[in-house]
């Protein structure tokens, strides 16, 4: 690895890393200019320098995974495992240091950082053991001398895309099973956090991965390597291809691999709601929708969007809520580790989160506090360090939200959330389905009957009773229904399905050939006369 000294004015924060696309096993420049990734807390800050890659570089990884997929599936898969276990010790070793990158670029707290960190640690001690449970199934014939069994294949060279939001634990889900399952990889990150991901790249060399298993290549989206690494799904370069991204990319992505007639693994958006009941703890329930609304800045898929109360409690609830809204610590993560939230990741994002304020007054919403981005001018004892290079929003906090409003139905990346008033718990329900998405929610109750109802209602792939809608485990499946997804699932053993083919074996040993269905007497049986039941 290589680095250098960064800006002198914000030296003390660290380093710049010198990252590379990482290539059949090398670190290669790419074929356009390099390009440099800048701290969100700081945008004097350049965490990185990584290459820009072209057209011609994604064909160069994607030849390379192809090539080491030949050799690669015939590894044993406890082989597999042990080197995922590697991986795992690795990041271990290197936890802190990982959460400060992701800290700095991204401007995760250092909180929240350790604990993404994490995830990708127990996503290795979860698959490394996973390599000895690639189950088939040996199944009865029909025929005599005959023996049909089950095998897993893996499907070839995957596909990666995946956002900043969470920029090591979504990549671990997609990428750490499906080498175990004997597929190879071209992972293309955001450019927003590249250097975290060729710190990633740089861990998984220490573990020694063969040469072509994973490939990493660095880059812009839209206009850049993304585009690119969709337009090869048309090429040929991919059997398999798992993105995490905005639902409209969904979309094209899905209609590729359509044509193409691939299964693609799509996490997508989500506006997740959170229904507080009038029997919920109030205490309780804040805390779960203050942490799940602001926790990130709101910067992640499986945020609080909209919170749906149960009119009994609805005052009371909005009380405490903005009460706690009203104490949250935001500012710069790096300088003071104790906010709750850091700054918005990138510009686009501060865009679109601008713009939802206009449409929510426009609507005929209320917002009750927040509305602006932090500036010197509108700094309180709310706002800690210095903040004045990044984005920084305040909390939003809105009501008189209807299911009607666009700020209901559509996704916000940051840390605004909705107060919306139900008058039965039909209703909560009926709103808690409202929008089209389908990815996480949560119910605050201790009534067993609503538990029921909510757990069978929902419309959602996750839901939470008396927690709040974020906060995945590893072993635990992960995805959603709607424009949140395909049905597909990441994390425990249900991913193992979206990378690998079932292969059915016919093994005839009886020395002819046999026909099922053709050759099988099922009427056959034996005459014993028929028993008189009309004299019982």
């Amino acid at each position: 690895m290589y680095f250098k000294p960064n800006t002198p004015s914000v030296a003390q924060v660290g380093k710049t890393v010198i990252g590379f696309n990482w290539i059949g096993g090398k670190e290669l420049e790419g074929d356009l200019p390099s390009f440099d990734s800048r701290s969100a807390v700081d945008s004097r800050d350049v965490v990185g320098i990584l290459p820009e890659a072209g057209a011609r570089d994604i064909e160069k990884a994607a030849k390379a995974a192809a090539e080491a997929f030949k050799s690669w599936r015939h590894v044993p898969a406890p082989v597999r495992g042990e080197i995922i276990q590697r991986l795992g010790q690795v990041v271990r070793e290197n936890k802190e240091k990982l959460a400060r990158i992701l800290n700095r670029e991204i401007g995760k707290t250092l909180r929240e950082a350790l604990g993404e960190v994490q995830e990708v640690i127990d996503t290795c001690t979860f698959f490394a053991s996973e390599g000895r449970r690639l189950y088939g199934e040996t199944i009865p014939s029909e025929l005599p001398h005959k023996t049909l069994s089950t095998y897993r294949r893996p499907v070839g060279v995957c596909g990666v895309l995946t956002t900043c939001c969470s920029p090591l634990a979504v990549p671990a889900w997609k990428i750490i099973p499906a080498v175990l399952c004997g597929n190879t990889v071209v992972w293309k990150p955001s450019e927003d956090t590249a250097a975290t991901a060729y710190l990633f790249a740089r861990c998984m060399m220490d573990a020694g991965f063969p040469a072509g298993v994973v490939n990493v290549v660095q880059g812009r989206g839209a206009n850049g390597a993304g585009a690119h690494m969709i337009a090869g799904i048309g090429k040929g370069f991919f059997q398999k291809f798992s993105l995490t991204g905005q639902t409209e990319l969904g979309r094209t992505v899905g209609e590729t691999c359509g044509r193409n007639l691939i299964i693609p693994t799509l996490e997508l958006g989500a506006k997740n709601a959170l229904v507080v009941m009038e029997d919920a703890d109030l205490d309780n329930a804040v805390q779960g929708a203050l942490f799940g609304a602001f926790g990130s800045g709101g910067q992640r898929c499986t945020s609080v969007g909209n919170i749906i109360l149960h009119a009994p409690i609805a005052e009371a609830f909005k009380t405490k809520f903005l009460e706690a809204v009203a104490a949250i610590k935001v500012g710069n993560p790096v300088s003071h580790p104790e906010v709750m939230y850091g700054p918005i990741i990138n510009a686009r994002i501060g865009t679109a989160f601008e713009a939802h304020w206009e449409k929510g007054r426009e609507e005929g919403a209320t917002l009750l506090t927040g509305g602006a981005r932090w500036t010197e001018e509108t700094r309180t004892e709310q706002l800690l360090g210095e903040t004045h290079k990044g984005i920084y929003m305040q909390p939003c906090v809105w009501e008189g939200v209807t299911p009607t409003m666009e700020i209901f139905q559509q996704e916000i990346l940051g840390p605004t959330v909705n107060l919306c008033v139900a008058q039965t718990f039909e209703e909560a329900l009926e709103m808690a389905n409202a929008t089209p998405y389908g990815l996480s929610s949560a119910i605050y109750t201790d009534n067993r009957i609503w538990i029921e109802r909510f757990k069978t209602g929902i419309q959602t792939g996750m839901t939470s009773i008396n927690n709040s809608t974020v906060g995945a485990e590893t072993h635990v499946p992960f995805g959603g229904n709607g424009w949140s997804g395909n049905g597909a699932r990441e994390c425990g053993r249900w991913v193992i399905d979206w990378y690998t083919r079932w292969q059915a074996i016919n093994d005839d040993c009886s020395g002819r050939l046999q026909l099922a269905q053709i050759e099988t007497d099922y009427t056959k049986s034996i005459d014993y006369g028929k028993s008189n039941w009309d004299h019982i």
